[in-house]
């Protein structure tokens, strides 16, 4: 009878690329949210990237149309990582209030929505180019500038419908 060992998960809070490429350069940081008003309604995600002494290193701010609330969280994720892999920033830590996003990444939660799979399959591609990233769960109150950044999207976007 064949041994049947735990699937390890596909997401730890911290993966790694293996030991034969060590992580090189320094942490970044970006604190993402997004938002909807309405679930759908109008939607946007904000970021704010740091440096490790927490110098900015960039705002993102996005109007995404008629979404949901779990589409611009993750659409806030991709724009980080994104940014990272696009400006050379090889080791990301992604601060978000979105506990279902963080547990789906981190592999405790499944991905059931339809609409939300391909962008965890992406974001999920995208980590992988990364040597190192960590994700984390934050309540709100600590992730206000991002949420600033979300809001001041949903309202250029609300304002020019």
């Amino acid at each position: 009878m064949p041994s049947s060992s735990p699937q390890p998960s596909l997401f730890p809070v911290l993966s790694s690329k293996p030991a034969s490429k060590p992580a090189t350069g320094p942490w970044i940081t970006a604190h993402c949210d997004g938002g909807a008003r309405g679930n759908p309604g109008p939607a946007g995600f904000g970021a704010l990237i740091q440096d490790a002494d927490g110098a900015v290193l960039a705002e993102l701010s996005e109007f995404l149309g008629i979404q949901t609330n779990n589409f611009a969280e993750y659409s806030g994720l991709l724009a980080v990582l994104d940014f990272a892999l696009s400006n050379g920033h090889p080791r990301l830590r992604v601060v978000s209030d979105s506990e279902l996003m963080v547990k789906q990444i981190q592999g405790s939660y499944k991905v059931k929505s339809p609409i939300l799979r391909p962008l965890f399959d992406l974001a999920k591609k995208k980590i992988a180019q990364l040597d190192a990233f960590e994700i984390t769960h934050a309540l709100r109150h600590k992730n206000k500038d991002a949420d600033r950044l979300a809001n001041q999207a949903m309202d250029r976007g609300m304002r020019r419908g």
